[in-house]
């Protein structure tokens, strides 16, 4: 039979000799279940103070670096110049448009023994407005140390991978419009280009994109100054031809759309064609009289809507 005593020992040579004994874990109650912090009786804080809002932790997201230099002044102009283009942080809007109008404002502006990106990083919450300025006063306070730190993450904040997937597309995509000069044709392309300045085309790829967008006119013109085919020149030469060309602002080779003459005897135009285009007039005299026609009225618009495929198929064909 064990004694009580023996049966004492037994467990406490047990527990000495079990290494891997845990002690239970302390589980730490939620915030609003502590009890308040226990104030001494030797602070000297009056109730009122005790219960104050604290505050701690109002930082700005923007750390500007000290300006030493005697009489700095920010000028009420140049903050004015600032406001009168602001950034809303809307989804149509160019982040990398509003980072080079502010880096025009500011390059305006020189101060002596002050580093222009502490004046830009002082001036560029100016700039905000809208959901911009929120984002900025959500940023973790001193989390933007230099300037090239701020316009990262404000592009990429207002500049999402969709926007960038969208230009990308457009730019590989670009086509000639209708009717579109080629001065105004590499505007577009160019304004395509400076809104994803991080397309990551080469110049090369640019050049051959624009050059198979345009119609068979302006293809012909710049293999004309080039002296033969245009794609056998260096991508300099080709750029320089392109801007060379780009500055005659009226050198207009639009698709020509030729106009039915009234006469039978027009030059090109089949007589079937002329005649044609009476028919049209007539029903759409023959339309306008007729007040209480529906049938009559539906069936002329099948026939006019026939005749005008019939001219401009014509027209095409004698181009």
């Amino acid at each position: 039979m064990r004694t009580r005593s023996q049966s004492r020992n037994s467990n406490r040579q047990q527990q000495q000799v079990n290494p891997t004994f845990v002690e239970p874990f302390n589980l730490v109650e939620p915030i609003e279940n502590q009890a308040p912090p226990v104030v001494t009786m030797d602070d000297n804080r009056t109730m009122a103070q005790l219960l104050e809002a604290p505050t701690v932790g109002y930082e700005d997201a923007i750390v500007v670096p000290e300006i030493t230099a005697d009489n700095f002044e920010l000028k009420h102009g140049l903050l004015t110049l600032v406001q009168n283009k602001q950034f809303f942080g809307h989804d149509k809007e160019d982040p990398h448009a509003h980072i080079r109008y502010f880096n025009k404002i500011t390059s305006t502006m020189k101060f002596s023994n002050v580093l222009s990106t502490s004046v830009k990083l002082m001036l560029f919450p100016f700039s905000f407005e809208g959901a911009a300025w929120i984002w900025l006063e959500k940023e973790p306070p001193q989390s933007i140390l230099t300037w090239d730190d701020l316009v990262s993450k404000f592009i990429n904040k207002f500049f999402r991978p969709s926007k960038t997937t969208n230009l990308r597309n457009e730019i590989t995509r670009f086509q000639q419009r209708f009717d579109e000069t080629f001065y105004e044709e590499w505007d577009r392309f160019n304004d395509l280009l400076r809104a994803c300045p991080h397309h990551g085309f080469s110049e090369l790829h640019q050049l051959g994109t624009f050059y198979n967008a345009l119609n068979s006119n302006d293809q012909d013109s710049l293999n004309s100054t080039a002296g033969g085919n245009f794609l056998d020149k260096m991508p300099r030469d080709c750029l320089r031809i392109i801007e060379s060309k780009s500055k005659v602002r009226n050198s207009r080779n639009k698709p020509v759309v030729a106009k039915v003459s009234s006469s039978s005897s027009t030059p090109g135009i089949s007589p079937d064609v002329v005649e044609l285009k009476y028919m049209v007039k007539a029903l759409l005299l023959d339309k306008k009289n007729q007040t209480q026609a529906p049938a009559p009225v539906k069936a002329s618009r099948k026939v006019v809507l026939l005749a005008v495929v019939l001219i401009l198929t014509e027209i095409v064909r004698h181009q």
